[in-house]
């Protein structure tokens, strides 16, 4: 699989081209260019190492290159402990990657989180998630003591207010503000079904500008989501990111089902499944139709693809639904150092 060349207008197209600012853009980060010019855009999830390794990341990360325009970073995802947002995103900026920095509450207080927020700026960082976090005991360290100083909506106005003001929380003032597209979660597949839309209003309000979700395996209770959303004029306020991702089995599915909190596998999906002769193929298919449906949705501005434990068909799944449509959002120039000691 050969990807074509990246847009010349995105960041790491030329490496040695300066970073410019763009009229109405709040960051010079290539996910806000490819949304504002109104491609459908492909962002993916790195699975963390558990690792000191700056290789191990790059080998996480290299079954994405030229196919996604950003890569989320995740926070201790599932309150599991792993390499650090921070770390990582300053290691995929260094090989031209273009990352998203998770923020989680659980883990961290508005001190630490403003502090981070600025480090991350000056590493290159474009684009940060505003979350809350899952809770401790859904981890491996169920007795470690959750922080929630903030929460993901208190969180967006405090980073919104860095950038736009210049100014920390307390007033003080930041002598070089962050550039940076404000991003948020949301799950229109779990209870209680009629305030997702507008708890997602809340944090467009408080700063979100693109919003990504939780796994899509049923299409007619995103529809009803996004109809909600539409009345609301959230789709012209945010760009949303439909989260979605491969089923390798239906026992993996029911799995997800019990035990991913927010994730929800309708029977019918885990039906095909087992009457399919090949189920890790079914669930690729199933992942690119539900692309490729989600790319005909009023309000869907791109796709979050979560590919745990297979990140080797990330390329395979975004060839096949055909959403690129001839771009690569990017392609990384970088040479790893003889016997893949540093990166340059």
């Amino acid at each position: 699989m050969t990807a074509p060349a990246p847009h010349p207008h995105d960041v790491g197209a030329d490496p040695a081209a300066p970073l410019v600012d763009l009229p109405g853009h709040t960051s010079r980060g290539r996910l806000e260019r490819v949304l504002r010019r109104g491609e459908f855009a492909v962002t993916a999830e790195l699975n963390p190492p558990d690792s000191a390794r700056a290789e191990d990341v790059e080998a996480a990360v290299a079954p994405f290159e030229g196919w996604v325009d950003a890569v989320n970073a995740t926070d201790g995802s599932g309150a599991n402990c792993h390499m650090s947002s921070v770390a990582i995103c300053a290691l995929l900026t260094r090989i031209g990657y273009s990352p998203v920095l998770q923020i989680s509450c659980r883990d961290h207080n508005r001190i630490a989180i403003q502090g981070n927020v600025l480090g991350a700026a000056a590493l290159g960082v474009a684009n940060v998630l505003c979350l809350s976090g899952d809770g401790v005991q859904a981890g491996d360290h169920p007795q470690a003591k959750p922080v929630f100083d903030l929460d993901s909506v208190s969180l967006l106005g405090v980073v919104k207010r860095m950038r736009d003001e210049g100014r920390y929380q307390s007033g003080r003032a930041i002598t070089t503000p962050p550039r940076l597209f404000l991003g948020a979660a949301e799950n229109p597949f779990a209870p209680p079904h009629e305030y997702r839309a507008l708890r997602m209003a809340k944090k467009v309000d408080a700063g979100a500008q693109f919003v990504q979700t939780q796994y899509c395996f049923d299409l007619p209770a995103l529809r009803r989501f996004l109809a909600v959303a539409r009345d609301l004029g959230l789709d012209e306020r945010c760009f949303l990111l439909v989260g979605v991702g491969p089923l390798a089995s239906a026992k993996s599915a029911r799995w997800m089902r019990a035990h991913v909190p927010g994730v929800h596998v309708p029977d019918a999906v885990i039906a095909r499944l087992e009457g399919a002769a090949d189920q890790k193929a079914e669930g690729l298919k199933i992942c690119v139709e539900t692309i490729q449906a989600l790319r005909e949705e009023k309000g869907v501005a791109g796709v979050h693809v979560m590919a745990y434990r297979q990140e080797r068909f990330v390329a395979r799944i975004v060839e096949e639904s055909g959403v690129l449509r001839g771009r690569a959002p990017w392609r990384p120039s970088f040479t790893p150092r003889p016997g893949g000691e540093g990166i340059q």
